[in-house]
C-alpha cells in the first residue's frame, strides 16, 4: 500500500536518497529544504520515480512547518511517515567553540526534530497510526573528542527518541532513529568550527566512509519497514556499539588515546 513520506532535508544527500529509496517502492513523497533551487531540482530528477513535491521551508520555523503541515492535510489527508534528516555539523574543543555556535547547532538538530513533532505528532494521534523516523548519527554513541555540540545534539536525538518510543506507541505511532557512520554527503557545507584544519579532516572522513548515501538509505528503509528502533547502518558502527556496551575498558582505553591525537594534532597548529 502506499505512504504518505515527509522528509526534511531532502533536496540532498541522505535526504535525497531516502526519498528516492521511498518513491521506487511506490510510496508518495514530499520533500523539504532551505534550499530552493536544490529543492526544486531534486523535484525534477525524482518525477521519474514516482509522486514527489517539493516545498520550501525551515525547520526551526514554527510558521514553516504549520506551512508543511497544512499541505499534507490538504494533499494527503494525513502522514504516514515523518523522516527528521535535516541538520549541521559542527566540531570544536569545548573551550573553543563559540555559545552562538552552540545556540545554532540545538536550534537546528534538536529544537528542530522537537517543532516538527509538535506540528505533526497531533496528526499521527488523530490517525491513530503513523512512523517517526530520527536520523542522528553514530556521534551520539562514540562521542569523539573535539566534537562535543555535535555529540550532544545527536545523542539528544537518540534520547528524545527513546522517550517518543514508549510514549507515541500508546497511539499507534512508531519511532525509530538512525546513527549512520562516515559517508559521502555534503555535511560538510553546513559545518561550523573554531579549529583549524577541522573542515579538511570532516571533508576526509566523509569521503572515506564505508557506505554511499544510497546504501544507507536502503538499509535504512529496510530496517525501519520493520520497524526496528535503533538503526546502524554501518558494520563498523554496529561492531563500535557492541564494543561500548559490553567492553566498555576497551572502547574507553581507545577514545583516550583518540583524544591525546586530537590535543597533539590541534596544539601544533
Amino acid at each position: 500500500m502506499s505512504k504518505r513520506i515527509l522528509i526534511t532535508g531532502g533536496a540532498s544527500g541522505l535526504g535525497l536518497a531516502l526519498a528516492q529509496r521511498y518513491l521506487q517502492a511506490g510510496h508518495r513523497v514530499l520533500i523539504t529544504d532551505m534550499n530552493e533551487e536544490r529543492g526544486q531540482q531534486a523535484e525534477f530528477t525524482l518525477r521519474e520515480y514516482g509522486k514527489v513535491h517539493f516545498l520550501k521551508a525551515n525547520i526551526c520555523s514554527d510558521a514553516d512547518w504549520q506551512q508543511v503541515h497544512d499541505w499534507c492535510v490538504q494533499h494527503w489527508q494525513g502522514l504516514d511517515v515523518l523522516v527528521n534528516n535535516a541538520g549541521v555539523a559542527s566540531a570544536g574543543r569545548v573551550d573553543k567553540t563559540s555559545i552562538e555556535d552552540w545556540d545554532w547547532i540545538i536550534d537546528i538538530n534538536l529544537k528542530g526534530i522537537v517543532r516538527g513533532l509538535r506540528a505533526l505528532v497531533p496528526l499521527m494521534k488523530q490517525q491513530g497510526s503513523g512512523q517517526i523516523i530520527n536520523i542522528a548519527s553514530l556521534a551520539a554513541i562514540a562521542n569523539a573528542p573535539a566534537m562535543g555540540s555535535y555529540n550532544v545534539t545527536k545523542s539528544a536525538v537518540v534520547s528524545l527518541s527513546e522517550t517518543m518510543r514508549h510514549e507515541l506507541s500508546a497511539y499507534g505511532i512508531h519511532t525509530a532513529v538512525v546513527c549512520p557512520g562516515f559517508f559521502p554527503t555534503n555535511l560538510a557545507e553546513s559545518l561550523r568550527t573554531p579549529e583549524p584544519g577541522m573542515e579538511q579532516t570532516v571533508r576526509k572522513l566523509l569521503a572515506g566512509g564505508s557506505m554511499n548515501a544510497d546504501q544507507v538509505a536502503d538499509y535504512i528503509y529496510r530496517h525501519a519497514d520493520k520497524q526496528r528502533f535503533l538503526i546502524l547502518p554501518h558494520k563498523e558502527g554496529r561492531m563500535l556499539y557492541r564494543i561500548k556496551k559490553f567492553l566498555p575498558f576497551l572502547y574507553n582505553r581507545e577514545a583516550g588515546k583518540a583524544g591525546q591525537r586530537m590535543k597533539a594534532k590541534l596544539e601544533k597548529q
